[in-house]
């Protein structure tokens, strides 16, 4: 019997062995990829976060000195495990990793800064693995569609990774393939993160997670179909044509699948990167101010809003031609299309937020959702404090003292702003994504909220705003008189943008009057 035990021992030893010799070198399976595995790990990683939040400051008085450290090393634990378990279980951890790493000024600094990491840790694909992707998708190799593929990715994602190639009619292309097993753990992941936010809600009432569950699952479907992305490109460049600054890569369709997508290749350097700015003499605040206008334009004319302009998906560059700036905005997989109702409201609150309107910014941010929690709902949407709001945004530019402050205070009304998310339409969430995205670029330019831009917005709102009482009146008069209303409120505008700037054009020259008396050059 004992013999027969220690037969049966040895055949289970060489058997598991085996199979973990072959789970090792076979390049196509990954022990992370098992669903048991990546389920404990995300289990394991949320249930040792909760204990060290509920254990570790639970001795030590609210709100005290003492307490707002201990706070701050726990987020900053959990923020690095939070991170090892995006990397580990990939794919679609990594992009939920990513959104929370872009809200800047609305989640503490110790989780946005770490997390910010995964947009440059995503993982690649081997090229068997794109090669599987292509065949299937296209029904051909590679070596048979194109003359070159480059093996090392351009860049890679938490969904996809492109690669520089040329085809067989000497065109030179970027492919975007999708990571093979995204498609099928996809869905599994979404659940089980699903059921991890209700158990965090268990443990702390005070906390809503199921906003950032609720958009996960309501836009990757959208994400992983790469021929939605493709259309969502095309009609990016249909509406904004008229702004001869922004390039947006064509498309090729008859090489592209829900998988793959083909498109025209053009190269530039990040938009946050001065360096190369510089080297090419390419103006930042001329890019910066396009930016705005271009996302002013989607935003509160159109509705129809690209959502991830992180450094990545927004090159510059110098016309090869005219010499130039010009934007190049990359992945169009997510875009946010704006009710109407939801869109003219948020005109509104703008306008009401330029122009020092405190009724208006209570009475709109109370009909997008904000109820009593206004004040908040307005310093988070502008990234400014509540003194800042009611002296006017572009009355004065954002300090580092009051940077700092908004940063601290994402801290200390955490449960205050996870519940305005939970409530706000789910709309607003990639709104605000967005947001910070931009503020961050212009932090990085030094070019953040400048009075222009505001100028800019509150054009772009009187527009929409004329708009849609134009489209909604049938007398040829009323049509008129919004016009002039329009014409006369642009042209205010102006003037106010031209008086701005005479007054910094003589407020220069008092400058450089009392440098040459304090210095005068001797001859």
């Amino acid at each position: 019997m004992a013999r027969k035990a220690l037969k049966l021992a040895s055949w289970t030893s060489m058997a598991l062995a085996a199979s973990g010799g072959y789970l090792y070198s076979n390049k196509y399976l990954d022990p992370n990829d098992f669903g048991a595995v990546r389920v404990g790990r995300a289990v394991a990683t949320t249930a040792v976060i909760s204990y060290d939040y509920l254990t570790s400051l639970r001795s030590v008085p609210y709100g005290s000195e003492e307490y707002l450290q201990l706070r701050s090393k726990v987020h900053l634990r959990s923020a690095r495990r939070l991170c090892e378990l995006c990397c580990a279980n990939r794919g679609t951890f990594i992009k939920v990793g990513q959104h929370l790493g872009a809200l800047d000024y609305l989640l503490p600094e110790e989780y946005t800064s770490t997390l910010k990491v995964l947009h440059s840790q995503a993982p690649q694909s081997s090229m068997q693995e794109v090669r599987q992707v292509i065949r299937e998708d296209l029904g051909k190799e590679i070596h048979d569609l194109f003359l070159s593929f480059d093996d090392t990715p351009l860049g890679a994602a938490s969904l996809a990774q492109v690669h520089k190639a040329v085809l067989r009619d000497g065109r030179t292309v970027a492919v975007k393939v999708q990571h093979p097993k995204v498609q099928a753990q996809s869905s599994k992941d979404i659940l089980l993160m699903e059921v991890l936010a209700l158990a965090v809600k268990q443990l702390f009432p005070e906390f809503e997670f199921m906003w950032l569950v609720d958009e996960a699952k309501k836009n990757l479907p959208l994400e992983l179909d790469f021929l939605n992305e493709g259309r969502n490109a095309e009609k990016v460049a249909q509406m904004l044509k008229h702004f001869d600054f922004l390039k947006v890569p064509r498309i090729y369709w008859e090489l592209s699948t829900k998988r793959v997508l083909l498109m025209e290749f053009v190269e530039g350097g990040q938009v946050n990167d001065r360096d190369y700015m510089e080297r090419n003499r390419i103006d930042v605040n001329e890019i910066s101010c396009s930016l705005g206008k271009m996302y002013s334009e989607m935003i509160f004319v159109n509705g129809f809003v690209h959502c991830d302009p992180h450094p990545g998906n927004v090159l510059v560059r110098k016309h090869p031609d005219t010499g130039k700036a010009e934007i190049i905005l990359l992945d169009h997989g997510l875009y946010q299309v704006l009710t109407e109702e939801f869109r003219l409201d948020y005109c509104h609150l703008w306008q009401s937020l330029i122009w020092m309107d405190m009724e208006g910014v209570k009475r709109y941010s109370q009909r997008l959702g904000a109820g009593d929690l206004y004040p908040l709902f307005a310093c988070m949407l502008t990234a400014r404090s509540w003194d800042s709001v009611n002296r006017g945004i572009s009355q004065a530019p954002v300090t580092a003292s009051e940077d700092l402050e908004i940063r601290n205070n994402a801290a200390n009304y955490l449960p205050q702003i996870s519940q305005l998310l939970n409530h706000v339409p789910r709309q607003m969430l990639l709104i605000f994504k967005t947001n910070d995205l931009l503020r961050s670029i212009e932090a990085t330019l030094g070019t953040r909220a400048c009075a222009s831009s505001f100028l800019n917005m509150s054009r772009c709102c009187i527009r929409a705003l004329a708009k849609h009482k134009k489209k909604n009146t049938c007398s040829f008069f009323r049509r008129i008189q919004i016009s002039f209303s329009e014409a006369f409120n642009l042209w205010q505008i102006s003037l106010h943008e031209l008086l701005l700037r005479v007054k910094g054009l003589r407020l220069a020259s008092w400058v450089s009057a009392l440098l040459c008396w304090l210095f005068p050059v001797s001859l």
